[in-house]
């Protein structure tokens, strides 16, 4: 999944979604940092279109770095840092 096309935006997303306030604007009625990220606001912070972005989260969600939420009509996501802290320690071991 990291060694992949796409791989390098992949892990610009990551490291986005760890600190969103710096990364991307506030817009209500979210929170950035306990709702997450849109596919939209992704979108246009990497330069692809929202299915490309969708596409790069939904990737990142199916292998449990991320965690999506339904706001309303809108689906926002974070990281989930535990998941993330766990596959870190695996390539740390050399895995």
């Amino acid at each position: 999944m990291l060694k992949g096309p796409g791989s390098g935006q992949r892990l610009d997303i990551l490291e986005w979604l760890r600190d969103p306030v710096a990364h991307f604007p506030h817009r209500r009625p979210a929170d950035l940092l306990e709702d997450g990220v849109t596919p939209e606001a992704l979108a246009v912070k990497l330069g692809v279109s929202r299915a490309v972005a969708r596409t790069h989260l939904d990737l990142l969600t199916g292998v449990g770095l991320l965690r999506a939420r339904k706001v309303g009509r809108r689906t926002y996501y974070r990281p989930d840092e535990y998941r993330i802290a766990e596959v870190s320690h695996y390539f740390e071991k050399g895995w």
